[in-house]
């Protein structure tokens, strides 16, 4: 399971901001990772192995200051591994939903509106970190994937997904 979120909490949580001196408040922008993201497959990381068909990461603001997070993963035989979560962005574990194979809880934490962190477990150990990070001109995401291999060694994959909507 894995999941995209961010931005500081008055940006991606939609309030509106107080200005001095005007009466009529002004809307935070909205987060640039809401929205749907596919996989951009022809940059897939050598390292990966066989890619998948597609792949789908919808982010949603759902209210109440929390967001859901959804993946899709579909195989070259056109099965669908179907991932979530509905979190907020502090850091503290909630569970997943879906596919468990990759893990069953994810914290998500947001240190700047372009950029999410969030972490995977599986069976209460580490599973893996991913970073999101938002292009200037909104339309990529890039996931950098960490983990270790069968070996121990630690690596990190570059992951790019464009904009869908």
């Amino acid at each position: 399971m894995f999941f995209p979120i961010a931005a500081a909490a008055l940006v991606a949580g939609g309030s509106a901001i107080a200005q001095p001196g005007n009466a009529r408040p002004l809307v935070a922008e909205q987060s640039p990772f809401l929205g749907e993201w596919q996989l951009d497959l022809t940059r897939m990381p050598d390292t990966y192995g066989p890619p998948p068909k597609r792949v789908i990461f919808t982010f949603k603001d759902v209210g109440a200051g929390q967001w859901r997070t959804e993946v899709d993963i579909t195989a070259p035989d056109d099965s669908v591994r179907h991932m979530a979560a509905q979190y907020r962005r502090d850091g503290k574990a909630v569970p997943g939903e879906g596919d468990t194979s990759e893990a069953d809880s994810v914290a998500v934490n947001a240190p700047a509106p372009n950029v999410l962190v969030m972490s995977l477990s599986k069976n209460k150990a580490l599973g893996s970190v991913r970073i999101y990070a938002i292009s200037a001109d909104g339309k990529e995401m890039t996931e950098s994937a960490t983990n270790v291999d069968n070996t121990g060694a630690p690596f990190v994959r570059n992951f790019h997904f464009k904009r869908v909507r």
